[in-house]
């Protein structure tokens, strides 16, 4: 029974199959996220040691259309142990950690319903305390008392209380950003005269256009799929999606924005194109928020992901800041990142190249209006001295060809398959001329490619929730992934079980 249980875990999250339309069941329903309701409760009880009675406990949604049946079961079962119940209705990810902040609330937890940028069909729950983001141990044993499926009740029901509370989310972004500006001469306004396009993909950061950007003065005229629809009918919402990325950027060129902005389907990623209808995203992204924070704090670390180019490291680097990178995944990241503070080196920022960006200023906390909100304060205080965001990044280089791709692994045991592919390359590289081992390398395999054998670098690992080795990577010649890759079929081919025809396809597409 607790296996089944157990599947719905991904990483730090719990997320499944919510309404019809996958080839999978439904096994995230209403009475699913009753039991799961109870085990947030009973965690909160035993870790965190706080009375059912005294619990005041925040919930929110994105745009999914399974969302308010959830909620409505959540909330019930969460009132019936006796908790204070803040109904947020849509809201955003990052919003809802700061219910546990904000004076009026400070709850003692919130959950946020949402499966980020998956398909429709998915939902699922994230958690914080005022500590933050549960760790992927809380979330087995939230799903461990949750599998015992056993009503709990008190006496007295909660009381449960209906909130706007993305408007009050809102005024403080708003707050935030005519600070930030506090030099420009019009201070209600500071984005006057700008014109900002939002790209929400039906999610839940339509809000930022009008409740953000519109009030601060800025032309919000093209900005599209800000309406809520949670079958995300024109493209998924993920800044790395290239679809999603290709829509913001024809809208910026077609409206004349100064900049385009978009944003995932619970706003703890986002990434922007700028006037040119170049896509900041990825390593472009990470530079741009890297010259901001260390112009504030010069020296800082900058954790990031294991997947960032070497363009981007030796940008940092030249900013006077320290590149360390660690394992994929936003809470790795972030993790990492409080722990080198915890040691006496000072670190500011934790990004991934996924566009979850996390700043020590702001409790670490991946937040994709608060990011950008950032950014905007720098464009319009470089408006004032005649310069742009991308003059930030113009030294940025480029790889001259780059590849993210993912192998699926057949086997039912796909992590340990994966590890032994893993282990087998770690040999195999070994063998091949220009080819050597990157050392201080946290998770797969990275490898240097001189210029005759590739000319750049490549990473397999495997995937944090899926059964997938992802390989990625780069080239700084015409032709040098081509060369890499004909160089790795040798030993992919003697794995039968791992789907290779992705590679085969894409090889040529990178040239």
């Amino acid at each position: 029974m607790i296996a089944k249980w157990y599947k719905l875990q991904s990483g730090t999250d719990i997320r499944g199959i919510a309404t019809e339309g996958s080839k999978n069941e439904v096994n995230l329903t209403p009475k699913v996220a009753k039991f799961i309701a109870y085990g947030f409760v009973k965690w909160l009880r035993n870790e965190k040691k706080v009375n059912f009675k005294d619990l005041k406990v925040a919930v929110g949604i994105d745009s999914r259309l399974s969302g308010p049946e959830l909620k409505s079961s959540f909330i019930d079962a969460l009132s019936d142990l006796g908790c204070n119940v803040y109904d947020c209705g849509m809201c955003t990810t990052p919003a809802m950690f700061m219910t546990t902040i904000f004076q009026n609330y400070e709850c003692d937890a919130s959950i946020m319903i949402t499966a980020s940028h998956l398909p429709y069909y998915y939902n699922g729950f994230k958690f914080f305390t005022r500590e933050g983001g549960c760790e992927k141990d809380d979330i087995k044993n939230i799903l461990s008392i949750a599998s015992e499926e056993k009503s709990h009740f008190c006496i007295k029901k909660g009381e449960i209380f209906k909130i706007n509370f993305i408007e009050e989310y809102s005024k403080d972004l708003v707050l935030t950003i005519r600070k930030g500006v506090a030099s420009s001469q019009n201070y209600d306004k500071p984005l006057l005269g700008f014109k900002l396009n939002v790209d929400a993909g039906n999610g839940a950061g339509g809000f930022f256009a009008d409740k953000v950007l519109k009030v601060l003065g800025a032309d919000i005229t093209g900005s599209q799929f800000t309406q809520p629809d949670g079958r995300f009918p024109n493209h998924i919402p993920n800044p790395e999606d290239k679809k999603a990325m290709e829509s913001i950027s024809q809208s910026v060129l077609t409206n004349h924005a100064d900049l385009g902005i978009i944003f995932d389907t619970d706003v703890d990623r986002a990434a922007i194109v700028d006037s040119n209808g170049m896509q900041i995203n990825k390593n472009a992204l990470i530079a741009l928020v890297s010259a901001i924070v260390l112009e504030e704090h010069p020296k800082t670390v900058i954790v990031t992901d294991s997947v960032t180019s070497t363009g981007l490291s030796e940008f940092i680097s030249r900013l006077g800041g320290i590149h360390h990178r660690f394992k994929r995944g936003y809470r790795n990241v972030i993790d990492e990142a409080i722990r080198l503070n915890s040691e006496g080196k000072e670190c500011y920022l934790a990004i991934e190249t996924s566009g979850h960006a996390a700043l020590k200023e702001k409790y670490f906390l991946d937040d994709g209006a608060y990011l950008i909100a950032k950014i905007l304060i720098k464009m319009a205080k470089l408006n004032l001295k005649g310069k742009k965001l991308q003059d930030l990044i113009k030294d940025l280089k480029i790889p001259c060809e780059s590849l993210d791709s993912r192998l699926t692994i057949k086997n039912n045991n796909s992590k340990k398959y994966g590890t032994l592919a893993i282990k087998g390359l770690e040999k195999y590289v070994k063998k091949i001329d220009g080819w050597s081992l990157v050392p201080n390398n946290y998770e797969g395999i990275k490898v240097h490619c001189d210029e005759l054998n590739g000319d750049g670098w490549f990473l397999l690992r495997l995937s944090l929730h899926e059964p997938v080795l992802s390989l990625n990577m780069e080239s700084d010649s015409n032709g040098g992934i081509k060369t890499t890759i004909g160089k790795l079929m040798p030993f992919f081919n003697k794995y039968n079980e791992l789907d290779t025809n992705i590679i085969k396809t894409l090889k040529y597409s990178c040239l």
